[in-house]
């Protein structure tokens, strides 16, 4: 701790009343202590204090980070972690209205989605309308998306509209570049794309696509059951341990541009 003397003077130059000078033999005053790195106090205020029950009482709401897709049968905000430091494929078995509202809510979080299709007429609205005029959603044809240079503060969602049987493609997923393949139904190499899928998103299909989801995904009877029927803007999102029905209602804005929810185009 450190210590210094310090001994008051007046702006005249004068010693202050009733202290002698140096000149009266006067002694030294006695070491004030200092607080190094303190100033003058502050004014003082009541500290915030919470009784136990109080205590109890104080919740944040603190969820998941990533796209948010809809809610779950509680009505609770169900969301995607679709950007990671590692490569993540999603596999949506559906209509495009589902696939351009999640480029759009990607494109929200700052996002920049690269759309691979061969109907560019069917995305190309829905890119210019993103963004407010900036280029967030870009539109290419069949095998000529380039490298998008993803980043952690730069994500890419890279989205394969190519039909029921998508070739392979040259752009694959990576650190912080999620792709996402669309498919209409299931075809005959559905299985294969299925399996190597970290997150599947199944809207209504047949009893016999039903049947050949829920054994390559695990799912159980009841959700086998449920999927020839459910509605246009319900989607069944599992993985190989978990699922989740979710319930999707666009905004309005999103209803402007996209319109109602629909599974077939």
């Amino acid at each position: 701790m450190a210590y210094r003397t310090y001994t008051p003077q007046p702006q005249d130059g004068r010693h202050p009343a009733g202290q002698p000078g140096p000149e009266q033999g006067g002694a030294q005053h006695r070491p004030v202590r200092v607080r190094p790195g303190f100033g003058l106090r502050g004014p003082r205020r009541e500290r915030h204090v919470l009784t136990a029950e109080e205590l109890n009482a104080l919740s944040l709401p603190v969820g998941d980070d990533g796209v948010l897709v809809g809610v779950d049968p509680q009505h609770q905000p169900a969301v995607i972690g679709l950007f990671r430091p590692s490569a993540y494929e999603v596999v949506l078995v559906g209509g495009v209205w589902t696939a351009q509202l999640l480029a759009l809510r990607a494109a929200a979080t700052g996002a920049r989605v690269a759309v691979e299709t061969g109907r560019p007429q069917v995305w190309a609205p829905m890119a210019q309308a993103a963004g407010g005029g900036q280029p967030c959603v870009t539109v290419h044809q069949v095998g000529r998306v380039g490298p998008q240079g993803p980043s952690v503060s730069a994500p890419v969602l890279v989205v394969r509209d190519l039909g029921a049987r998508p070739a392979r493609s040259r752009l694959s997923a990576g650190p912080w570049q999620t792709v996402l393949t669309l498919l209409p139904y299931l075809g005959p190499n559905a299985q294969r794309v299925l399996g190597t899928a970290d997150l599947v998103g199944i809207q209504r299909i047949s009893p016999q696509e039903a049947e050949l989801v829920g054994r390559t995904m695990n799912l159980t009877e009841a959700d086998v059951a449920a999927l020839p029927s459910m509605g246009d803007n319900v989607t069944l999102w599992a993985t190989r341990t978990r699922r989740q029905f979710v319930m999707t209602a666009p905004a309005d804005a999103e209803a402007q541009l996209l319109g109602a929810p629909r599974r077939v185009d």
